[in-house]
């Protein structure tokens, strides 16, 4: 049989991709979704479910509440829809409903599950929205993974919960040790990275008292292809100077990378037999606004896209260092900014986020549309 493993927010921007390369590596695949389907596919399309759990000694015992083929139903709509597009989805893609504040649902989708990849999360502005979902869910998730045998964790965090640090050394790469100050992200009432880093840290403290195997991949802001019908957060990082809604770019300096490669990364970790028990900075390079406005002018130069910096006083601001040296030893090749900016705004186009125009320019290409080559085994095979 396949090792199964099951990935929390399948549907997202990455978790997609993620959900993507397991198949593509014969993986069995168990996608978590919040949201209930309001047109249904067939159950026959899923991989069954066992309507027991079984404790880590093998015991059966119920799951409370728990209705394997309504919640296979009310998972499986048409916000899931593109994921039983890729291959491999019909014979070894299960979706079930979950929510992330629901242990019993966590303990039941981890069942029989050999590792866990947890990409769910809420993006809010507001507190109320964001900190208990974060927190308690990424909580929920470990300790559900623990009790239900799982023999690893890959837990996506966020550059967020390193760089958020008004005492940091600028100089200083960004590595695994660097944590956000909590005081500070309170203080500029950025509760995303307040709320991140408090559920990294938790899972990290919860992993080692009960022996999990966890490790955290941390990306930055990631940008390529859209596997998903939707908008997503990062992708309107670029959106706007495309339409012509942003007049100018703010001075401000981010790192970055592609969403293919994030995803790999997260398999990587989640294969590789040492990767447990660390984090890794998931990022390509870093640019200015105005460098990435350049370079987005030079592909498309049919849009509105700014040459004007909103600060029109102060230098450049330099963006933070970091090291990515850990996931190029474990084989990552990380895609050139061109390649995915240029797959990002074709995909905005397929997608009718924006209108097709003439005049692209098509970067060189290092065939990254293809996944890279996995070198390490089934991680299962040596945990």
């Amino acid at each position: 049989m396949a090792v199964v493993v099951c990935v929390t927010g399948a549907g997202g921007f990455i978790g997609s991709w993620i959900v993507k390369l397991l198949l593509a590596r014969g993986y069995a695949v168990r996608g978590t979704s919040r949201h209930a389907g309001t047109v249904p596919l067939a159950v026959s399309r899923c991989v069954p479910l066992p309507p027991k759990i079984l404790g880590r000694a093998g015991s059966a015992k119920s799951a409370p509440g728990m209705d394997w083929a309504d919640q296979l139903l009310r998972a499986d709509g048409p916000k899931n829809a593109h994921l039983w597009a890729l291959d491999g989805a019909a014979e070894r893609l299960t979706m079930v409903q979950v929510d992330l504040l629901d242990r019993a649902s966590l303990r039941a989708a981890f069942d029989g599950c050999d590792g866990v990849i947890h990409t769910a999360s809420p993006m809010h502005d507001t507190p109320e929205e964001i900190i208990e979902p974060v927190i308690t869910g990424t909580l929920n998730v470990v300790e559900m993974a623990a009790d239900a045998g799982v023999r690893r964790v890959v837990l996506s965090s966020t550059i967020g919960t390193m760089y958020m640090n008004p005492h940091r050394d600028p100089d200083a790469p960004l590595d695994e040790s660097c944590w956000s100050d909590l005081d500070y992200c309170k203080q500029t009432k950025n509760w995303y990275c307040y709320a991140k880093t408090i559920a990294e840290r938790g899972a990290w403290e919860a992993a080692r008292a009960l022996g999990l195997d966890l490790a955290v991949v941390i990306p930055v802001v990631t940008l390529g292809e859209l596997l998903q019908p939707s908008m997503n957060t990062s992708t309107k990082h670029i959106l706007k100077y495309l339409t012509g809604e942003a007049k100018a770019y703010v001075n401000e300096s981010h790192a970055y990378v592609h969403v293919k490669d994030a995803a790999e990364a997260h398999v990587r970790v989640l294969e590789a037999p040492n990767a447990g028990g660390r984090r890794y900075v998931c990022a390509e390079r870093t640019l200015h606004r105005g460098e990435l406005c350049r370079i987005l002018a030079g592909l498309f130069p049919e849009y509105p896209i700014p040459t004007r910096c909103k600060d029109e006083v102060n230098p450049p601001k330099k963006g933070y260092k970091y090291t990515n040296q850990p996931l190029k030893d474990l084989g990552i090749k990380f895609t050139p900014v061109q390649e995915y900016l240029y797959e990002a705004v074709k995909s905005l186009q397929e997608k009718g986020f924006i209108h097709k125009a003439s005049g692209t320019k098509v970067p060189a290409s290092r065939g990254s549309s293809l996944p890279q080559n996995s070198t390490a085994p089934m991680f299962m095979s040596k945990l």
